[in-house]
């Protein structure tokens, strides 16, 4: 049975994150994507990019279609809760663009909302379906490593001018490293913060370093917009082994019309080295070819939960986790 969606928003994520992946789904239709009248203004010519897809400035027409079954908000955080509250109360699931709301009390309220009307609500943690991030968890899964000891997850840009009075840097990018850790490990024992700006002290987040205790392991999660030399996304060490992996980064093919992605594994030239003692205390250092980053697959996942086929991929706990993580690394950082 075919899953038409409706997408609110037009920006940088539909049009890379989204609808490039859909576009692959046999069984999930785009049907509508609405879009406030004053944010057409002067940016028309790119709906004609897509002419199986409606677009509409009214929004009332996305609710009371009775084919759409699930609303995809990727709007400004400031506005996600009032369209999902909008989609639930008639009747639709809700996909909802990281991170999701700005609280976790906000978050709650709306997975409240979804399960007294027996539907899903779930945030759109796309980035557990990164390619190198789909390897590391190959690595870790394979016990070649041993008893994982530390693991460090690096998101880092050379924006030396980010703005200063800007809190971003935490809901924008690190929200997505944080939620994969906790995708592995879920809740630490302990959380110890470091976050700051380098460019204007208590005005920005800039700079991120955040660990996770898990029992003797630490996860460290890093984001720095003051990195000028390219870093491994991943370095893992066990009491058997160590890993690293560089990034594998984004593969959509932007130019003139839509953007369209090769869903296919990286070449060998980027894949992770890992160094290990195997039972008989043999040394390997080996490479470890590369998954490919399908954000597609959270549909798939989601379309399963939906039709009562499986759980929902991305947890309310974990939401709720994650937002609780960065307001405190925003309270640090205005310190």
């Amino acid at each position: 049975m075919m899953l038409n969606i409706a997408i609110v928003g037009f920006g940088n994520a539909v049009v890379n994150y989204h609808l490039p992946y859909l576009e692959k789904k046999e069984n999930i239709k785009v049907k509508t994507i609405f879009r406030r009248e004053e944010d057409r203004v002067g940016d028309t010519e790119r709906e004609a990019y897509y002419p199986e897809i409606t677009f509409s400035t009214n929004f009332d027409d996305v609710l009371h279609d009775a084919e759409i079954e699930l609303i995809v908000v990727a709007t400004h955080v400031d506005s996600h809760i009032h369209y999902a509250k909008l989609a639930l109360e008639h009747g639709k699931h809700v996909l909802v663009e990281k991170p999701f709301a700005n609280t976790s009390t906000e978050a709650k309220e709306l997975f409240d909302l979804a399960a007294q009307k027996n539907l899903i609500a779930m945030a759109n943690q796309n980035r557990r379906y990164d390619g190198d991030f789909l390897t590391l968890k190959k690595v870790i899964g394979s016990g070649k490593l041993g008893n994982i000891v530390e693991i460090q997850s690096h998101y880092d840009y050379f924006h030396p001018h980010y703005p200063a009075k800007d809190f971003g840097l935490l809901h924008g990018l690190a929200v997505h490293t944080i939620d994969q850790l906790i995708s592995l490990y879920g809740p630490a024992d302990s959380v110890y913060y470091d976050v700051r700006s380098l460019v204007a002290p208590g005005q920005s987040d800039d700079y991120i370093d955040i660990d996770f205790r898990y029992g003797r392991m630490k996860a460290t999660i890093k984001c720095s917009m003051m990195v000028k030399i390219e870093h491994p996304k991943f370095v893992v060490h066990g009491d058997r082994g160590s890993f690293a992996k560089m990034s594998s980064g984004h593969q959509a093919k932007n130019g003139q019309g839509r953007t369209t992605v090769d869903i296919q594994p990286e070449e060998e030239s980027n894949w992770g080295t890992l160094s290990y003692i195997d039972d008989e205390g043999n040394a390997h250092t080996e490479k470890v070819p590369s998954e490919a980053t399908d954000y597609g697959l959270l549909y798939d996942a989601l379309l399963g939960a939906i039709r009562g086929e499986n759980d929902k991929p991305v947890q309310d706990e974990e939401v709720l986790y994650v937002l609780d993580v960065l307001s405190k690394g925003i309270e640090e950082a205005k310190r």
